[in-house]
């Protein structure tokens, strides 16, 4: 039984993008040459790889149980290739780090201190939401994630970084601001702005609710952090956000934490990668970085909630 890279990188082509012609031009080949391959490859193993519904190219039933492998030979072979490009110089490289929202200023940072001792490595970042992180791990995309608490579903490796501590916000002059041990009742009576449903703190604010028997229920719902704290200084209600994200605006008296009973909400960011993703030298020095400078970044904010 003969199978070639090229077929297994045909295959994950396909797989994401439902469609034997933007898998070609993904690809740089033909519609006919991926076709050959693909047919050429079931009649060799005997297994139908695809099957059609609507417009759509799927994996068969019988596909399924082998496509995980593939993908960890392709991720295999591509850290081959990277680490042979690597070999002369293990200080060069290009990384592929994924975030949720709610890291981005710590990942940034990080980041900008990786980059000034590694000059000839080049970190691609990229920011999204929880459930982008979890298909772009299946899919042995990135090297390394930041986010909270991993899937449990996924076969993954992760490892414990530091802190995230959720905070309720309002903007200074809120009616709010000088009460002590706010009930948590009385919050969920106020205009939250909260992350959208689907979000890791989102889910984190919905289950620490819930474990308290407290109704909760936004009047807004926004895509960031960012947008989030617009919101609350425009005065239009109070939120939930994490800390390491509004330093500077505590620092510039814009926004303020109030002191809500059972806040706040501590959780943590973990460096995850899916388990069989081999890590080429610079993935491996980046990620030695973070773990090592991560409790740097805890002296700037353990004031704010201590």
């Amino acid at each position: 039984m003969h199978i070639t890279i090229r077929q297994l990188q045909i295959i994950e082509a396909i797989v994401q993008t439902h469609s034997y012609s933007l898998a070609a031009e993904r690809l740089y080949m033909t519609q006919p040459a991926i076709s050959m391959q693909m047919k050429q490859l079931e009649h060799n193993i005997g297994v139908k790889l695809f099957e059609r519904q609507g417009k759509r190219i799927v994996l068969s039933s019988a596909a399924h149980d082998i496509y995980p492998q593939i993908q960890r030979l392709i991720a295999d072979y591509d850290g081959l290739i990277q680490d042979i490009h690597d070999a002369k110089d293990l200080h060069k490289g290009r990384i592929k780090v994924s975030a949720t929202t709610t890291s981005n200023h710590l990942i940034t940072q990080m980041i900008a201190q990786f980059a000034k001792i590694n000059k000839d490595i080049t970190v691609s970042l990229k920011i999204t939401n929880r459930g982008d992180l979890v298909q772009q791990l299946q899919n042995f995309e990135p090297d390394i994630v930041l986010m909270g608490e991993p899937p449990e579903k996924l076969d993954l490796l992760s490892e414990r970084l530091i802190p995230n501590s959720l905070v309720v916000i309002a903007d200074p002059e809120h009616k709010l601001v000088d009460k002590k041990k706010i009930p948590l009742v009385q919050i969920s009576e106020e205009d939250l702005i909260l992350r959208e449903p689907g979000s890791g703190t989102r889910g984190a604010i919905e289950n620490h609710f819930n474990q308290r028997n407290v109704n909760i229920k936004s009047s807004l719902e926004l895509g960031s952090n960012e947008a989030i704290k617009h919101a609350v200084s425009a005065g239009l209600g109070i939120g939930v956000v994490s800390l390491h994200s509004i330093l500077l605006e505590l620092e510039a008296n814009k926004l303020v934490i109030l002191d809500v009973a059972d806040f706040p909400i501590n959780t943590y960011w973990h460096i995850v990668k899916r388990k069989g993703k081999h890590l080429h030298p610079a993935a491996k020095e980046f990620q030695d970085f973070i773990l090592k400078e991560a409790v740097l970044y805890m002296d700037s904010y353990k004031q704010f909630i201590d």
